[in-house]
Order: C-alpha cells, then sequence, then structure tokens
C-alpha cells in the first residue's frame, strides 16, 4: 500500500509562496506561529542558515535544505553571526514579494511560504508527523551501493531539480511565475515526505509508518473500509501478527495505537462527506462505522469542535463565500 499516496487523496495540500528573501549577512527571519490550516516552510536556495524553534538545539541548515513546521510552531533562521541584522527593504517582483536587505556579507537566498491544508480535519497530517521536519535534498548516497545508494540518488536528483526549477521561476519573475512556484511548492510537500520516509532512520510517526511493510495490509483496511467493526485483533490477523505484536509495531513506529489512527481516517472521510454530498448525517455516520448515529456525533464533535450538523454548515458557507 502507498500510505502517502492514500493520505494525500484524502487530504490534498497546495501551496503558497509568501516571500523571496535574498539577504546578505547579518541578516534573520521571524516566523509567528501558523494558522491551523497552514504549514510553513522554508527552501534554502543558497548559502547557509541557522535554524532555531525551541524543538532541540539549533540546526544549521545548507543550501538545498527544506524545513517545515506541520504543528505550526513559531521560528527564527539567521545567519548566525550573532550580529544585529542589517534593515529589510521590501519591493514586488511580478506578483512576488521580495526581501533584500543590500547587505554585502555572505549571501543566502531563501523562498518562504506554506502549505496549505483543506477544509477538513488535519490531525491525520498534523498529529503524526514531527513538529519540525528538515529534509536534505543534497545527499550522499550509500557507500555500499546497490538498490538503496539508487533509490537515493533518483530521490536527490528528482528534489534538487524541482527546487532549481522553484529558483528559476524565482528568480525569473515571468508572467505566470507566482502561480508556477505555487503549484510546485504543492508537489514539494508529496516529494519532501516522500523523500523523508525513505530515509535509512526516518521521522518517527507517519513518516516511520511508511516503512513499517508488515503493517501495511491493517493500513490498507483502514483506508479501504473504514465502515467495517475493525478490531485489534482482526487488523493484527490481517498482518499475521499476534495482537500484542502489532500493538507494539504500531506504539514504535508512532507512539499511538492502530484505533487512534482508524478513528482520525474516520472523521476526516467524514467531514469530507458532510462538505460535499446532502447525504443524512446517519448514513454518513454508518459509512464510517458508527451504527449509533449519538456516538458518530459525540466522536465527531470531539475531534473536530463541531457537530457534523453545524461542521456541514459553516462549510456550504464558506464555499457560497469563495
Amino acid at each position: 500500500m502507498d500510505l502517502l499516496s492514500r493520505l494525500l487523496a484524502l487530504l490534498p495540500v497546495n501551496g503558497r509562496v509568501d516571500v523571496r528573501c535574498h539577504f546578505g549577512a547579518p541578516w534573520v527571519i521571524d516566523h509567528p506561529a501558523a494558522p491551523m490550516s497552514e504549514i510553513p516552510y522554508h527552501v534554502l536556495l543558497e548559502g547557509e542558515a541557522t535554524l532555531e524553534d525551541g524543538n532541540g538545539a539549533p540546526q544549521r541548515l545548507a543550501a538545498g535544505d527544506i524545513v517545515l513546521f506541520p504543528g505550526g510552531s513559531p521560528h527564527r533562521l539567521h545567519d548566525g553571526s550573532g550580529k544585529r541584522p542589517k534593515p529589510v527593504a521590501r519591493h514586488r517582483a511580478g506578483d512576488l514579494l521580495v526581501e533584500e536587505n543590500r547587505s554585502a556579507g555572505e549571501r543566502a537566498d531563501i523562498l518562504c511560504g506554506c502549505f496549505l491544508l483543506p477544509g477538513m480535519p488535519d490531525r491525520l497530517l498534523r498529529d503524526y508527523l514531527p513538529e519540525r521536519l528538515v529534509v536534505r535534498s543534497r545527499v550522499a548516497a550509500p557507500a555500499d551501493g546497490g538498490a538503496q545508494a539508487e533509490s537515493a540518488a533518483l530521490a536527490d536528483t528528482r528534489l534538487t531539480r524541482l527546487i532549481q526549477l522553484m529558483r528559476e521561476e524565482a528568480l525569473d519573475g515571468a508572467p505566470a511565475s507566482t502561480a508556477l512556484i505555487n503549484h510546485l511548492s504543492g508537489a514539494l510537500f508529496a516529494l519532501t515526505l516522500r523523500f523523508a520516509s525513505e530515509a535509512p532512520e526516518p521521522p518517527r510517526g507517519l513518516l516511520a509508518l511508511a516503512q513499517r511493510s508488515r503493517l501495511q495490509p491493517a493500513l490498507a483496511a483502514m483506508f479501504d473500509t473504514p465502515g467495517k467493526p475493525w478490531t485489534l485483533p482482526a487488523l493484527a490477523e490481517l498482518c499475521h501478527m499476534s495482537r500484542a505484536t502489532f500493538v507494539r509495531h504500531f506504539d514504535d513506529a508512532l507512539g499511538r495505537s492502530a484505533n487512534d489512527v482508524l478513528t482520525e481516517i474516520r472523521m476526516t472521510l467524514a467531514a469530507r462527506k458532510l462538505a460535499q454530498s446532502g447525504e443524512p448525517i446517519a448514513a454518513i455516520g454508518e459509512a464510517v462505522g458508527y451504527q449509533s448515529e449519538a456516538a458518530f456525533q459525540r466522536t465527531f464533535k470531539r475531534h473536530t469542535g463541531a457537530s457534523p450538523a453545524r461542521w456541514r454548515a459553516d462549510r456550504t458557507k464558506q464555499a457560497l463565500m469563495g
């Protein structure tokens, strides 16, 4: 099962570039906490940078690195010198906002934007990704060669090509450049997650789960037939595991249970049905595994903060206004 494709089909993510920063040292970017519908990202096109976000020690970034914040936490990027940053001037290059500080110090070229989440419950995405994810597109292939080296080299090439194309469009400023960069940044999200999930030691969470081939039959069942009355023993049997072994594998990868994942899938599907169809609420609840409408209503409100009827009304209003 292709977990990332299933996830992105359920929660399609678009991209938006907000600003291109072209700085000479000393410089700093202070990014506030992001709205719940956004995942901030930065692509370091040229130069080096230091990242600080309160999630561990400062981290040094190099050209080709991508950093995203699934939790939307505030963070800071800077040149690492500790010196007072130079004043920033802003101007437009076509539709793209450009920030420059006109300093002759060591150069850094950065695209800053956000990945836009759909108007559906996003805990399935946010809660199963790390608070901070750094992906290095320029990686050394494993020394032993073979299939792993070939896969790493191919992923490296694709990611660096995409970043290079984004850089060219940002520098060019030709008609539709901003629209193209936005579309490319949406593709960047999927390719970044794939690249991170294929790392020798992917971050704990959804990316680690994608590598657990023994768990894929259970995950496929959750996505394909969420309305079935799944139990842990039944899901474990699909994976040819004991219940205890199955629970341990999920906990090792996610720190959460299979029931948590199943509930998130069900609530996300229900939210989409509520927003996109006129089906009765009871029928939608039954389709995602709830024989009792009251139980569905309670679970949905606990996960989204709104009743199914309120959720549907709000999405209908947003569609009319949009």
